[in-house]
């Protein structure tokens, strides 16, 4: 691991945060460029390795893969620091501008303002891309997977969680002959059992005091309860989970408007951090209306963030031991590795 002190490295994750633009895409190509080519914290196997195994894990694959490379760095205050700086840009500025939205309606300017960012963060996914492919693209194979992967998300909208497991199954079942010349083993199941529990009262301890003070029918519990159970079922990022969760808000809970969740969505894509943080500004109307006042939205907000993001540590924490390990396995290797074609396809 290279020399860096943990507060060189909290500027840098605090960097990565204000100029994550350009959804998983742009925000993973970032990270490459910061990370990988300019700093050499991270070796490029090391950071495809660890990108294949966040693709695979439900919530935003992108604040995943950075507190993984904090966790490489600085261990779980390390992984703490990156995780909570890429978020927290975003989730402020996306409930500032949700509280003048709610307030005065829709704000051009604000789009406005960001679009020469979005246009500097796309030139970026551009270079990345090249890079990526050069580095992740050695068989031919590789590069059929990429072609197939991007004609089935443009072309037939396939679900992204179906092109990440169908990559996957290629990969493992093309590798032949091969041995690993050295296969680490598995931490004790010790540690991860340890781990999981920790982290499962840490995301869930707080739900169950909600429900138990306020009841299961208050608003802050049905936001926390809803947004819990989204958590896990976001494979594939936000877009895999977006018209469910429209559905949900507008139709059966009523806590805004389709109209209104577009826009949400519009300014989640503006705003720098993860896409999914579209579920901040879907909780901030539904506890405005439901007990009058801001300071309810905020408290729904709050309760959103801690319900979406708390999980993607436990998966970060409970797995990352394991990255390493499962690289040396071939067969588990060759599908990692298809499944980096594909990432590549989807960028």
């Amino acid at each position: 691991m290279p020399d860096v002190t943990f507060a060189q490295a909290l500027k840098v994750w605090a960097r990565i945060g204000l100029l994550s633009f350009g959804g998983p895409a742009g925000q993973i190509a970032l990270m490459h460029r910061e990370i990988v080519e300019q700093r050499g914290w991270l070796k490029e196997k090391d950071y495809l390795a660890a990108l294949n195994f966040c693709m695979l894990l439900p919530g935003p694959e992108a604040m995943q893969l950075a507190t993984y490379a904090g966790w490489r760095l600085h261990g779980v205050k390390g992984g703490l620091g990156a995780g909570l700086l890429f978020v927290l840009p975003g989730a402020l500025v996306v409930l500032a501008l949700t509280m003048l939205y709610a307030a005065f309606g829709n704000i051009p300017l604000v789009e406005a303002l960001f679009f020469g960012v979005k246009a500097a963060v796309l030139a970026i996914v551009i270079e990345a891309l090249l890079r990526v492919a050069r580095r992740a693209l050695k068989r031919r194979l590789d590069w059929v997977i990429a072609g197939l992967a991007f004609v089935a998300l443009f072309a037939f909208a396939v679900p992204f969680p179906l092109v990440v497991i169908a990559a996957g199954l290629t990969g493992y079942l093309t590798i032949r002959g091969q041995v690993a010349a050295e296969v680490h083993k598995f931490p004790p199941l010790s540690g991860l059992v340890k781990t999981v529990a920790i982290w499962a009262a840490i995301w869930l301890g707080p739900l169950a005091a909600l429900i138990f003070g306020l009841g299961p029918q208050h608003v802050l519990s049905e936001v926390g309860i809803y947004f819990s159970k989204l958590a896990v079922v976001t494979f594939g990022g936000a877009y895999a989970v977006l018209s469910y969760m429209a559905q949900a808000a507008v139709e059966q809970k009523h806590w805004l408007t389709a109209p209104e969740m577009i826009d949400g969505l519009g300014l989640a894509e503006t705003t720098p951090g993860p896409l999914i943080l579209v579920t901040e500004f879907v909780a901030y109307h539904a506890g405005l209306r439901a007990m009058g006042s801001w300071w309810g939205g905020v408290a729904a907000a709050a309760i959103t963030l801690w319900m979406t993001f708390a999980p993607c540590f436990l998966w970060i924490f409970a797995g990352a031991p394991y990255i390493e390990a499962l690289g040396k396995r071939p067969r588990l290797s060759g599908a990692l590795a298809a499944i980096t074609a594909a990432v590549v396809g989807v960028i």
